[in-house]
Order: C-alpha cells, then sequence, then structure tokens
C-alpha cells in the first residue's frame, strides 16, 4: 500500500526557517515525482515544489523560488523541503503527493497524498 508522511511543520517567525520531510512507502522515488502542495482555507491547493528522479527535475513556484529547496534521499525513501525566509503568506497546510514519473505541478496527476503538515508563520 502507497504511503506518504509528513513531518516537520511548525510554528515560526517571518524570516524563520523549516524543514519538512516526506516519508515514502509502498513504492520508490524512481517511480514517482513527488511534489510538495500547499492549501489554506477557502482556496485552492497549490503546487509548491516537485522532484523526479526519473527525469532529473526539480521545479519551484515563483512565490518560493530562492528560498525553498526539494531535495530526495532514495536510501531513505524521503523527500525533503528546506523553506528558508518564511513569510506569513507561506503560512498552510503543507501535503506531499506522488504524481507518476513527471512533475506537473497540478492535482489533476496526484495519485497519493499524505496526510499535512501545518506551517504558521507569525509576523
Amino acid at each position: 500500500e502507497a504511503q506518504l508522511v509528513e513531518s516537520g511543520g511548525g510554528l515560526v517567525q517571518t524570516g524563520g526557517s523549516l524543514r519538512l520531510s516526506c516519508v515514502v512507502s509502498g513504492f520508490t522515488l524512481d517511480d514517482y515525482a513527488i511534489g510538495w502542495f500547499r492549501q489554506v482555507p477557502g482556496k485552492e491547493r497549490e503546487g509548491v515544489s516537485c522532484i523526479s528522479k526519473t527525469t532529473n527535475t526539480t521545479g519551484y513556484a515563483d512565490s518560493v523560488k530562492g528560498r525553498f529547496t526539494i531535495s530526495s534521499d532514495n536510501a531513505k525513501n524521503t523527500v525533503y523541503l528546506q523553506m528558508n525566509s518564511l513569510k506569513p503568506e507561506d503560512a498552510a497546510v503543507y501535503y506531499c503527493a506522488a504524481e507518476p514519473v513527471t512533475c506537473t505541478g497540478t492535482t489533476h496527476w496526484v495519485d497519493y497524498w499524505g496526510q499535512g503538515t501545518q506551517v504558521t508563520v507569525s509576523s
């Protein structure tokens, strides 16, 4: 059974940093691209970043470029999202998700979702 489990969320001040982790099981990082999405109440879930080992690509939303870094550790079946210089508008529930092979940045092709982890940024 495919599973994704996020951790690392919490409360941080503006300008601070957090590192989110997404541990996957039931498949490998060679099989799926892993994306990070975020959602605030009343808004659609939006793509933040994505990594594909198959196509050797990473991608970032314009709003996080230069501040967030995605990486992976195949041995640990884990994808990380390092978030620096956090802003109040980054506050959201962050989800990791698995898409077949390549990153699309959209929710349409996601096969599996994690349960989410809350990120709160105080101003």
